[in-house]
């Protein structure tokens, strides 16, 4: 069994009518993988949602996928560990936007895959990611 966090750029195509990641995922979870979300994705997600054309059936896409998709909270603990990233890969002359150090410290200490396909995680010492969407 796989347990895996997804980045906004792999949960947004689960909305989207026809993508091939809404065959994916589902298969995946009825094999007994895990998917989850950090709370920054979802505030993206829903955001990113609310500008579109289709708001509302892409909210009523997400209102039906989300009871199968577990969600982490960010924590001081969380919090502090991106941080420290943040810190550690900037003396290295890496930048790691606020977010995504959020995403990075809920991946690590919860010990998932990341479903990404942003560059920036590969400097993240210990971090596994997946690209799905190549």
């Amino acid at each position: 069994m796989a347990r895996y966090l997804l980045d906004t750029n792999h949960l947004s195509p689960l909305i989207s009518v026809g993508h091939p990641l809404r065959q994916r995922v589902p298969a995946q979870l009825r094999q007994g993988d895990d998917f989850a979300l950090p709370v920054p994705v979802l505030t993206e997600l829903l955001y990113g949602i609310r500008l579109t054309p289709r708001s509302v059936q892409n909210l009523a896409e997400w209102q039906r996928l989300r009871h199968s998709l577990g969600l982490y909270p960010v924590n001081q603990h969380e919090a502090e560990l991106a941080a420290e990233l943040q810190t550690t890969l900037r003396r290295r002359g890496w930048q790691l936007a606020t977010v995504d150090a959020l995403i990075a410290a809920v991946a690590l200490r919860h010990d998932l895959t990341l479903l990404t396909t942003d560059g920036d995680f590969a400097a993240v010492p210990g971090l596994e990611c997946e690209n799905w969407l190549l």
